[in-house]
């Protein structure tokens, strides 16, 4: 897909981690990381920290990314701060789910009406489906921020 191909030449670690966009729109973006040899902490047999983060950047950046690239939006934005709670070991697969597409809309709106930089909190939960359903494993929020390209 057109990510692979992006993460290859961008992002390598974010390549390397073999991330699997399951859906994409405007409103919901989900992720899938697998649980393999790359991404599992070999001694506790879970997702590393790192690698859970990586996910939670993918899930939080790929509306932003998609509605800016299809607007052809002149448009820079960047992650500036995370904050992670991790309740669970994530000993599967993991996915990263954003529902937080109404508020991405609101702020690429916000930047290209204005020369100011604007932020928004983007919120995604991790879950280990297989093994625990629907329960969180890890809660992300990220700030997004953005502005106009002069």
């Amino acid at each position: 897909t057109m990510f692979r191909l992006w993460s290859l030449q961008n992002a390598f670690l974010l390549w390397l981690v073999r991330p699997k966009i399951v859906e994409l729109n405007e409103n919901h973006c989900v992720v899938r990381i697998p649980l393999n040899w790359i991404t599992r902490h070999r001694d506790i047999h879970a997702m590393y920290l790192g690698t859970l983060c990586m996910g939670a950047d993918a899930a939080a950046g790929l509306i932003a990314f998609n509605l800016v690239a299809r607007r052809k939006a002149r448009v820079n934005f960047i992650f500036k701060d995370i904050r992670g709670s991790f309740l669970r070991r994530a000993e599967g697969d993991v996915v990263f789910t954003n529902n937080d597409g109404p508020l991405i809309q609101d702020l690429v709106k916000r930047a290209l009406e204005s020369d100011e930089r604007h932020e928004a909190t983007v919120h995604v939960t991790a879950s280990v489906p297989a093994k625990l359903g629907d329960e969180p494993v890890a809660t992300f929020e990220l700030t997004l921020s953005m502005k106009k390209k002069s």
